[in-house]
């Protein structure tokens, strides 16, 4: 821990933090008084912390650590980990997309895909998947949750879950999901509400549940049945996002195939005329 403390002190320059460099600094980073500053503590706790000579800090100490030295979160957490002190839960499952997710689902040529939270929230899509699947933007946040439109509705048209054929096994997946989540954020009021929510409004969901599952195979392969242009078969893809716990969800067709023409006409012609009856 202390190698790892003097590594992250001698990268941060003082106006980094917004200090004045000086004219006599000869250390290439912060000074160890100026980290203790940051971090609300004092010089001789951190100095001692840095020769191997301190207790183990507290979680509050190595939390001023982190926010003093500009550590990322896997620092943060490696940190917390060289100390003995386990990280810190995060209250919930993380909304934030980073920009960079969002850039790549946008720029995909014709995919259509979406980022999903750990509890099945669309938090972001391109505008093929808003045509392929329904115009998110149009609905509130809780309407955009598919765990909750998987168990208890509304479906638009009457078809469940965006008449997708794989009905039975994205179910029996959000059961599990939905449960690895209550475990990794078990303090959470959305997480515990939702999973409430479901088990009080569908037999299915309080089946699924009860019977414990913790793995389901996913979906490699499925078929929208599309009110303008009819079933779209695509492949599923699924990325993990592991620092925000989400999962980038891609669909493409196979080149060539009737589905992807159908693609095709769906990217020009949007969700402008997603109205009409099937």
């Amino acid at each position: 821990m202390a190698e790892f403390l003097r590594s992250r002190r001698a990268r941060i320059t003082p106006s980094d933090v917004g200090l004045p460099a000086g004219r006599r600094r000869r250390t290439p980073g912060l000074r160890r008084e100026e980290v203790a500053q940051l971090a609300f503590i004092s010089t001789e706790y951190y100095t001692r912390l840095e020769q191997a000579r301190g207790p183990n800090p507290s979680r509050e100490v190595l939390a001023g650590l982190a926010r003093a030295l500009r550590l990322s979160d896997a620092e943060r957490d490696h940190l917390h980990h060289l100390a003995g002190v386990l990280p810190a839960r995060p209250p919930g499952p993380p909304r934030d997309v980073r920009p960079s997710l969002l850039d790549l689902v946008r720029r995909l040529p014709l995919a259509a895909a979406t980022v999903n939270s750990a509890i099945y929230e669309v938090l972001a899509w391109n505008d093929l998947a808003a045509a392929l699947m329904e115009d998110f933007s149009a609905a509130s946040r809780r309407d955009r949750n598919l765990a909750r439109r998987a168990f208890l509705g509304p479906w638009p048209d009457g078809r469940r879950l965006y008449g997708v054929s794989d009905v039975e096994e994205f179910a029996s997946s959000v059961a599990v999901g939905l449960r690895g989540a209550m475990a990794r954020y078990p303090d959470s009021p959305e997480v515990a509400g939702l999973v409430d929510e479901l088990l009080g409004g569908s037999d299915e969901f309080v089946r699924l549940w009860e019977a414990g599952a913790v793995d389901a195979p996913r979906t490699l392969c499925k078929t929208f049945r599309h009110p303008l242009v009819g079933p779209v078969t695509v492949n599923c893809d699924v990325l993990d996002v592991a620092d925000r716990d989400q999962h980038v969800v891609i669909y493409t067709a196979d080149p060539g195939s009737p589905s992807e023409e159908a693609l095709r006409l769906l990217s020009v012609v949007g969700t402008q005329r997603m109205d009409v009856s099937s």
